[in-house]
């Protein structure tokens, strides 16, 4: 149940990317150099969780087993009466007395080999000996993965972490720029193109939406109140004119001649001129900084994509946390990811936005069942002195898996769609049936 809270976290973060981060124009201005836009009002949001997480960390007890281990035993022994005390009035038997048989953990030659130079050499040398010392006891404990009791499980958790890691990262990467692609695609198609017009004493009170201008002549116009959204001027020439409050997307000047202009409270600032020769120009009250329009559908769609793929993860979060005791790990990993691997599979089916977005929200809710029996099974059958080192590999590799995925699905946008969905689908196939090689832990007294 504690893997709801990181869920709810990545809800939390997606909502109100959703609901910030595309509202055009929130938040304020700090002269005309720094403008206080909706994008880092939205990382102020972000910041209170961080906040709250800091503070609940003040107010964590410490490890029982840290403690031990730096012989602080009677810090461990409160902590571990606390731990009772709570757990057996949770099932209404109070009085069950706390009692310990065996606290102290003994002391290894390392140990010895510390307080000996304790009162011996310089600090540094003190302070290489306990840095050294440590180094020893993580290598010792990496090493100790490697025993023959722990050999094979060890290696067949590390498919199943990076086949899984591969896999759902790697779709996390591919499911918006996909999106993204066939929006620009579909955009395209529809592209307007204006060749060598001429326009004199005009005055744009009009938005200019997916529009390419080349060649153009300009003079004496005016340009206000309006938007540009993805609109690209080449070649063209811009004499007395004068912008006012334009707002633009994706819209760029290139090759083009202005004079005698005026840009006034607007966000062409100069950067959006690409090669272009500007004689008396002026710029007042620019507007710099990253704008998004809420209105144009393929400026929210990204966010909307990662909010619902957010919210797909409840209800297979809730199933699996029901389930898990019920059914066993093993099922639920393996079942998970063969699961999966259909969703993703049946992409191949897949031509449009809604489809895309429809099986990705299906491909979160039925993978995050297996991500929490995964991150179950891996606790349980190690035993607690080497449950953190374990863990805290298969996390790497996880990291890394998620790294190459990255890497190798996002090279694939606008080429083909057959290959990251084919290694998608071999790497969950894979890991789910070498999960079911994995042994059960649903009975297992961990030690």
């Amino acid at each position: 149940w504690l893997c709801m809270f990181w869920m709810l976290g990545g809800l939390y973060a997606s909502f109100t990317a959703w609901g910030i981060i595309p509202h055009y124009g929130w938040g304020f201005a700090i002269g005309t150099q720094f403008q206080m836009h909706s994008w880092r009002l939205f990382i102020l949001v972000c910041l209170f969780p961080a906040l709250a997480a800091l503070i609940g960390v003040i107010f964590m007890p410490e490890s029982p087993r840290f403690l031990l281990e730096n012989a602080r035993h009677d810090e461990a022994w409160m902590i571990l009466r606390k731990v009772h005390d709570t757990n057996w009035k949770a099932k209404g038997e109070p009085e069950r007395v706390f009692t310990v048989t065996n606290i102290k953990t003994p002391q290894t030659q390392e140990d010895d080999f510390i307080e000996i130079q304790s009162d011996t050499g310089t600090a540094f040398q003190r302070w290489t000996v306990r840095k050294m010392t440590m180094l020893q006891q993580v290598m010792a404990n990496v090493m100790s993965l490697s025993a023959p009791e722990l050999r094979l499980q060890g290696l067949l958790l590390v498919i199943v972490w990076f086949c899984l890691a591969f896999s759902y990262h790697g779709l996390g990467v591919w499911f918006p720029d996909m999106i993204k692609y066939m929006q620009y695609e579909e955009y395209e198609s529809k592209v307007r193109v204006f060749h060598r017009e001429r326009v004199e004493r005009f005055h744009f009170n009009f938005s200019l939406v997916n529009q390419v201008h080349r060649e153009g002549e300009y003079i004496h116009d005016k340009f206000a109140n309006i938007e540009f959204k993805s609109v690209k001027f080449e070649n063209s020439l811009f004499e007395n004119c004068y912008f006012e409050d334009v707002k633009s997307t994706n819209t760029f000047f290139e090759n083009c001649t202005i004079k005698n202009t005026v840009f006034y409270n607007t966000d062409l600032w100069q950067e959006k001129f690409k090669n272009c020769r500007m004689d008396n120009t002026t710029f007042l009250h620019p507007k710099k900084g990253c704008h998004l329009n809420f209105q144009e559908e393929n400026d929210i769609v990204i966010y909307m994509v990662s909010f619902l793929g957010s919210l797909a993860v409840l209800p297979g979060n809730i199933i699996s946390a029901l389930f898990m005791d019920k059914l066993g790990r093993i099922r639920i990993i393996g079942g998970s990811m063969l699961a999966s691997s259909a969703c993703t599979f049946l992409l191949l089916l897949s031509f449009s936005q809604g489809v895309v977005i429809c099986w990705q929200c299906l491909f979160y809710a039925v993978s995050v069942a297996a991500w929490n029996g995964l991150e179950v099974i891996s606790v349980e059958l190690y035993p607690s002195s080497k449950r953190g080192t374990a863990f805290g590999i298969l996390n790497g590799i996880c990291k890394f898996a998620a790294i190459i995925a990255s890497f190798i699905f996002a090279a694939f946008i606008g080429i083909t769609k057959i290959i990251p969905i084919f290694l998608a689908f071999v790497a969950l196939v894979c890991g789910g049936l070498v999960a079911l090689k994995l042994p059960e832990t649903r009975e297992k007294i961990l030690c």
